[in-house]
């Protein structure tokens, strides 16, 4: 009698162990950037709405490349484009320090090269999560996609406080120069991998057909269409905050870049906690109260920090937040790859990134522009506020359910 053989655990699948060490060392150069640039553009400007305003930009990019980086998941090798991509952020994020080394403090050129970056993440990220499918059994997707938000969530645990700390003792510059090099090592990782060849790949048809088909599954599936509407004011609320909590450390509690990055990156542990809880969270308790219960505490623990004004009131606001955003990804993700078809999987992720991420850039400006006005608390205390009144909205839809994953 011949015995089947099951599936092929996580730590002894190769090709998913290379492809998570790269992606391990692509966020940690991210999360360089992400303490790293807001502090260029303080130090240059000293002005928070300057640093909405790139972050904005760069956010309108990435949301307008969106369904097109669809199309081309679809269409082409996934790994060769996410090695592109790759490859096209070490030059990109290369050229600050060298403009910043060579022409002094260049602040507009940041528009043109974040924003040529953000199309390039953009396209990685959509190729990234269509192919995790090719690269463990269904059952495995949940916590595979858990490992590597954990993974990312440890890169901003380090990439922070790194860069807190090497921002303090020799500027900003540095540190994107350290994000530059990460993205050629995961270039470089990419490389060796291989993933399941496709059961059906994407006719190349007529562009604009292409384009609304993924936005015509998305909406068409009442689960996906569910979440997909709840992240869009989640997102206005939420692209900001980073800025937001840099500016209130630095501006209002006086804070120095060393103390911003640690603190950023204690708060990151959030997000190493929510990757190793929510695979248990989603059985336990169910989709809809996993991923609603975590926006509920994103949204007291915000609030919270606008009306207590101290440091640690940050730090606990930026750690739960840091946990429920960890927890809603992991299970989003993890719904949208289980209900549609590998085929589509690249242009339903771009067009659920395309709309959920459409708001963001303005809500970037519109926070951090009311931050220049009025000072960071009021509006951290409206955005807590209406993170609640989003999760009671999310109540009535079908997201509510414990298992909306399910057929039907």
């Amino acid at each position: 009698m011949t015995l089947l053989a099951g599936p092929v655990p996580l730590r002894r699948n190769r090709d998913f162990q290379v492809f998570w060490a790269a992606q391990a060392l692509s966020a940690l150069g991210s999360s360089f950037s992400l303490v790293a640039l807001p502090l260029l553009v303080l130090h240059a400007t000293g002005s928070v709405a300057q640093m909405g305003l790139i972050t904005g930009v760069a956010g309108a990019a990435g949301v307008a490349s969106g369904l097109i980086a669809g199309v081309v998941a679809d269409r082409h090798d996934r790994r060769r484009l996410m090695v592109a991509c790759d490859a096209a952020r070490l030059v990109l994020y290369g050229a600050v320090p060298l403009l910043w080394w060579t022409a002094g403090e260049v602040v507009w050129a940041l528009y043109p090269l974040m924003a040529a970056a953000s199309v390039a993440t953009m396209v990685f990220d959509v190729a990234c999560s269509a192919a995790v499918p090719a690269l463990v059994d269904r059952d495995q997707i949940t916590a595979a996609n858990s490992r590597l938000e954990g993974t990312y969530a440890a890169g901003f645990v380090l990439g922070p406080v790194a860069a807190g700390l090497l921002t303090g003792l020799l500027g900003p510059v540095p540190a994107i120069a350290v994000d530059a090099a990460t993205f050629g090592l995961s270039a470089a990782g990419l490389l060796l991998i291989r993933l399941r060849p496709r059961a059906t790949v994407a006719e190349r048809s007529a562009l604009w057909p292409d384009l609304v088909t993924g936005l015509q599954f998305l909406w068409g599936t009442p689960r996906l269409r569910a979440i997909t509407a709840l992240y869009m004011p989640v997102t206005f609320l939420s692209l900001g905050l980073v800025d937001l909590f840099i500016y209130y450390l630095r501006h209002d509690l006086g804070q120095g870049d060393r103390v911003v990055g640690v603190l950023l990156g204690v708060a990151s542990l959030g997000a190493i906690a929510a990757a190793g809880v929510t695979p248990a969270l989603r059985r336990r308790l169910g989709f809809g109260p996993a991923w609603l219960g975590a926006y509920l505490a994103c949204g007291v623990a915000i609030a919270a920090a606008g009306l207590v004004f101290h440091v640690a009131a940050v730090l606990v606001a930026a750690t739960v937040f840091a946990f429920g955003e960890t927890t809603a990804a992991i299970s989003s993700a993890s719904l949208r790859q289980t209900v549609t078809p590998e085929h589509l999987l690249g242009r339903v992720t771009a067009a659920f990134r395309l709309v959920h991420h459409s708001c963001g850039p303005l809500g970037a400006l519109v926070l951090t522009t009311a931050a220049a006005g009025i000072g960071v608390r009021g509006p951290l205390t409206v955005v807590g506020v209406l993170f609640v009144v989003v999760v009671a909205i999310g109540f009535a839809t079908p997201l509510a359910a414990r298992t909306p994953e399910a057929p039907g």
